[in-house]
């Protein structure tokens, strides 16, 4: 093994798991992995490396890949800043040294006297052959890259049975540079490992891109992805490898962990020959898509965040009854309880609604009427409350006498609390501090309203019975000529434009909506940040989440016009 100064690296085929066979050149028998690898258990990590590895060896593999980061867990943020983490990540090294007979590429953070570096490394036989840095590191949306790594400078190829293979790491395969490079140096194939999270239509944009990548300069590409929740983000898998066409001749599932397993070999005649999958995994359409990843999100944070069950508030609406088919889909009616707390407004069809859907899906299920809490509030306000007119404060009172409630049976039962509000209802405001934003993990948080209804009715036909009360999902929608907020279909439209697509006031209007209406949301959007910022995290499914890739000052006098110069 030689490593050049620029850390251009090649594996000589000595090297290989049979150096006593000159002539062998087997090809590639590829592993590649994607699982869930726990953000900070780097040993752990280790281990669980170790013990796929030498899985894959007993299954004829003699090349194992894992994802970006996977040895640290992605995405890391300011773990990346603790002191120990070099010394965490040479033990696990130690562990990884263990492997014998095939060779790892493994994602890991590269600590040194030139800085941080997101890394791949080449390992085999007890020692690290060879590194790769990330080139382009993404600041945008979901990644921060910037804040924590250097920037890497070369590319990396190394030679293995009769291959040269050459490494790239996620942003580095959406630019154009790093594979033209690769390509020029001699590159056979490329490896691309990531940590690709879940929105809506990526998949698509992912397979779009390895096909521009590997046609444009007919070289094959095997991309490794991650999988599983981590926080509000979902990685979704979907690992694949592409021919030099572009094909897609390998496809890991969507969501699962899953090690996929493909051949590449280079014939006599210099030309390579890669294995097609026998049956390709089933394709997910984007509302079954969009569910698969609100089900893993809500399950991988419940169950590493340490909590044995959730409890959700079953208002007999079509939000929380989503809900708590999620959570029953996620987590087992064992570990899900519901509890409906209706007030004196509350109508009893809401109750009958939420016990039958409860019973539906098998879930324990309580009534706690909250009636002498609100008048206990309302008793000790009163003097302070006396003499003034009554308006939304009086009724904010319920949904914080509810949010009172589920938090104290949290406490004393140890459930997280589900709370059901969806995207349309925080952009807007139309939700209640501390009182239906109370709880841990809000389930809808990055779902529109008119999502909500599609979700609802894509649940319901995969069983004979509906799981969710059809009287709910079918209830009429209020029309254009009613309060915007009751039109959910123009809300969620300005909504998508303003907040997904970043349009502004004028653009907006521009695109066919009413400059009054425009203006009401727009405000409304604008007004409530100061919520949002205290709202429960939620998986994202969209492009732009009200997360990590959507933060505005709460205090700004940022105007929706243009303003003019007198």
């Amino acid at each position: 093994m030689s490593t050049t100064n620029n850390h251009e690296a090649t594996f000589n085929h000595s090297q290989s798991p049979n150096p006593n066979n000159e002539n062998l050149a087997t090809g590639l028998k590829l592993a590649i992995v994607q699982e869930k690898f726990m953000v900070g258990d780097v040993i752990g990590n280790a281990k669980k490396m170790v013990a796929l590895a030498n899985s894959a060896r007993e299954k004829g593999a003699n090349l194992i890949i894992f994802p970006e980061l996977a040895l640290l867990g992605y995405p890391p943020e300011d773990l990346l800043l603790r002191p120990s983490l070099a010394s965490r990540v040479k033990m696990a090294f130690e562990r990884l040294f263990s492997v014998k007979d095939i060779v790892m590429l493994v994602g890991y953070p590269h600590i040194d006297q030139y800085g941080t570096f997101n890394s791949v490394a080449v390992v085999h036989n007890g020692q690290q052959k060879a590194f790769y840095h990330k080139q382009h590191l993404p600041n945008y949306g979901v990644f921060d890259e910037r804040r924590y790594f250097s920037k890497g400078q070369n590319q990396v190829l190394f030679d293995y049975q009769g291959l040269t293979i050459g490494l790239l790491i996620c942003e580095d395969l959406w630019q154009e540079q790093p594979t033209k490079l690769l390509k020029e140096k001699g590159a056979d194939l490329i490896v691309c490992i990531n940590a690709s999270p879940f929105e809506q239509h990526k998949q698509e944009q992912r397979k779009a891109l390895l096909k521009q990548r590997a046609s444009e300069h007919q070289l094959p590409i095997v991309y490794a992805n991650s999988v599983g929740g981590q926080d509000d983000l979902v990685f979704d898998g979907g690992s694949m490898v592409v021919d030099a066409h572009g094909s897609v001749m390998h496809e890991a599932p969507r969501f699962l962990p899953h090690t996929l397993y493909a051949s590449i070999r280079m014939n006599d005649d210099q030309k390579l020959t890669l294995s097609q999958q026998r049956k390709a995994p089933l394709a997910l359409g984007q509302i079954a898509e969009t569910y698969q990843a609100l089900v893993v999100g809500l399950r991988d944070y419940v169950q590493h965040s340490g909590f044995k069950s959730v409890l959700v508030g079953l208002s007999g609406g079509l939000d929380s009854a989503l809900t708590l088919c999620i959570a029953v889909d996620a987590l087992g009616a064992d570990k899900v309880y519901a509890v409906s707390m209706p007030s004196q407004h509350t109508l009893p069809a809401s109750v009958n609604d939420a016990k039958q859907q409860a019973q539906r899906l098998n879930v324990s299920f309580t009534i706690c009427p909250i009636h002498s809490a609100i008048d206990g509030l309302r008793h000790t306000l009163d003097p302070i409350f006396s003499h003034t007119p009554t308006d939304i404060t009086e009724i904010n009172l319920e949904a914080r006498a509810r949010g009172t409630v589920l938090m104290a049976l949290s406490n004393k039962f140890g459930q997280l609390v589900l709370t059901a509000g969806n995207k349309t209802e925080m952009a807007v405001g139309d939700t209640t501090l501390y009182g239906d934003m109370a709880g841990g993990f809000d389930v809808l948080k990055d779902v529109y309203k008119t999502q909500v209804y599609a979700l609802a009715n894509y649940r319901n036909r995969l069983e004979d019975t509906p799981v969710i009360p059809e009287q709910l999902v079918n209830r009429p929608e209020l029309q254009d000529n009613l309060h915007i907020l009751d039109d959910y279909e123009k809300l969620d439209k300005i909504l998508e434009l303003y907040i997904d697509k970043d349009f502004g006031f004028d653009a907006i209007i521009e695109a066919g909506y009413d400059k009054d209406v425009v203006q009401q949301v727009l405000t409304m959007v604008d007004r409530n940040e100061y919520k949002r910022r205290q709202a429960p995290i939620g998986t994202k499914i969209s492009h732009k989440a009200f997360a990590r890739e959507r933060r505005y000052p709460l205090v700004n006098h940022w105007t929706l016009e243009m303003p003019k110069l007198n």
